[in-house]
């Protein structure tokens, strides 16, 4: 029974290299979320647990080409069936505290709140379908800066902003040149 409510994550990630050290990047990982635990860094803890019930799941999946070009897609399972949820990458690893993630992964780093959008970040906003089931699929001419993106949030509401309800830690990869 712990065993089940403990976040499980499991990753796949290719590196083809390329001329001069640019490559692709292909990477598919998944968990379950748990409550935070004690623990510094957690795989995927849930923070609102009647949006993101213990036990839902999540997979993220990237795909970046040569040059940078960037696909960002995104599945869960067992959340809060009919609810509008706004997910974004961020730019830290996942805590027991929600503001551990930090700020959105932007590609052009503004404080502007024009650049807050889905044109300078990766959003995978989505409504959760009558069995809970979700997804979404971002795609970049650009890639992202190395150890820049670390996440993906979910947030209560669709949009640029809203509380905080579960964070998943993602081994998102670069490609040089990329950016």
């Amino acid at each position: 029974m712990l065993a089940g409510m403990c976040a499980s994550a499991v990753a796949a990630a290719v590196f083809v290299s390329g001329p001069g050290g640019a490559g692709r990047y292909v990477m598919r990982t998944d968990a379950r979320f748990a409550p935070p635990g004690t623990a510094e860094r957690q795989a995927a803890p849930t923070y609102d647990r009647a949006l993101v019930p213990v036990g839902a799941w999540i997979e993220v999946g990237q795909r970046t080409a040569r040059g940078g070009a960037t696909t960002v897609r995104m599945r869960v399972t067992g959340m809060k069936p009919g609810h509008a949820y706004g997910v974004h990458v961020h730019a830290e690893p996942c805590g027991a505290d929600p503001q551990a993630a930090g700020g959105h992964y932007q590609h052009r780093p503004s404080g502007d709140p024009h650049h807050v959008g889905p044109h300078n970040e990766v959003w995978l906003d989505f409504t959760a379908d009558r069995y809970g089931r979700g997804a979404a699929t971002a795609r970049h001419r650009w890639g992202f800066r190395r150890g820049e993106a670390s996440s993906v949030v979910i947030h209560d509401v669709p949009g640029g902003a809203g509380a905080r309800v579960a964070c998943f830690t993602v081994p998102f990869g670069w490609v040089a040149g990329g950016a």
